[in-house]
């Protein structure tokens, strides 16, 4: 994801010159070709990322586009006070890249994991949160929150995530979420670049029996009411799928949405996520997720379960019965 926002950005920068990078002194070899080509517009500031926020905000109001970039924990927690008021206050159009989201860092153990980032900036006013389900959304991410007129978060893994979209997906657009697998049975609605994993369990839910539609609800804030209003309606059980915590993230916000809209569906929710708690270990990404069930066999397990334990429902002319699933 981090190679492909550096193409990115490097051919938006050609298109658009008031487009600026900012590094919180990382990446310097990743963007050594935006710097060759745009020396006047790469900005290395130090592990000072409050003051590189604060930078941001007065490029912003000089009229250019600043993208501020380093890893998650370090442009979230670690700024959140210049993010709230030199950015949102003043409604900034200032991009907050972070790469690294969840559990990507996992082997560096907590301070470098971020499973709380969603939470946080979710809450700020004016703020747009974005969570690209692979590289090919990750360009279509960073093109469509270059075009807001407020500030926004792109969260990104980091290397190597497997494809799921052939190409950069031409019907992409921010607050509005893309339908990637068809199914009848449940609906998975992935944030973040979990997108791989969640269609993987609908590979193994299929060989089972249930056909399981993948939604990649790439745009946290604003959520897709829409497809929630859908989903909700069509399925006896939808499920939030992140690597982040269920305390405040993507699944939190949902259920947020659906204590408001009783009269949306019947669907239960179910969320998935990490544990309110820091790990005390270090390990590889991979170990991280298959600690909290966020791996293929993990998130088709626990869908296997709550569909065993949900009512389906049965709509008729006059009333509304519930049967037992199976």
């Amino acid at each position: 994801m981090r190679n492909a926002f550096a193409a990115q950005i490097e051919t938006l920068a050609a298109a658009d010159p008031r487009i600026v990078l900012l590094s919180g002194d990382i990446g310097n070899r990743m963007f050594d070709c935006f710097k060759q080509r745009f020396p006047d517009r790469f900005f290395n500031c130090g592990i000072a990322e409050a003051n590189m926020i604060g930078l941001a905000a007065g490029l912003a109001m000089s009229g250019l586009k600043p993208v501020a970039y380093t890893i998650v924990p370090f442009i979230t927690a670690r700024c959140l006070e210049q993010i709230r008021v030199d950015l949102c206050y003043h409604e900034q159009p200032v991009v907050i890249a972070g790469v690294g989201g969840g559990l990507c860092y996992a082997s560096l153990g907590a301070t470098h994991q971020s499973c709380e980032d969603l939470a946080m900036l979710r809450t700020l006013p004016h703020m747009t949160v974005v969570c690209p389900g692979d590289a090919n959304e990750v360009r279509a991410g960073l093109a469509g929150v270059l075009q807001l007129n407020g500030p926004s978060y792109l969260r990104l893994g980091k290397k190597n995530e497997p494809l799921v979209h052939d190409g950069m997906p031409t019907d992409f657009h921010v607050g509005r979420a893309l339908t990637v697998r068809d199914g009848t049975d449940v609906c998975l609605l992935s944030t973040g670049n979990l997108l791989p994993e969640v269609c993987d369990a609908a590979e193994q839910l299929g060989a089972a029996g249930i056909a399981a539609k993948v939604v990649s609800y790439h745009t946290v804030k604003p959520l897709d009411v829409d497809c929630l209003v859908e989903a909700f309606a069509a399925f006896p059980l939808v499920v939030t799928v992140e690597e982040h915590s269920l305390l405040g993230g993507f699944g939190s916000a949902v259920a947020e949405w659906r204590s408001d809209h009783a009269e949306a569906g019947f669907g239960r929710l179910l969320r998935l996520g990490t544990a309110d708690d820091y790990p005390h270990e270090s390990r590889d990404q991979r170990a991280a997720r298959i600690a909290f069930g966020l791996h293929a066999d993990g998130i088709a397990a626990s869908v296997e379960s709550a569909m065993r334990a949900t009512p389906t429902i049965v709509l008729s002319t006059s009333t509304t019965q519930e049967r037992a699933a199976g």
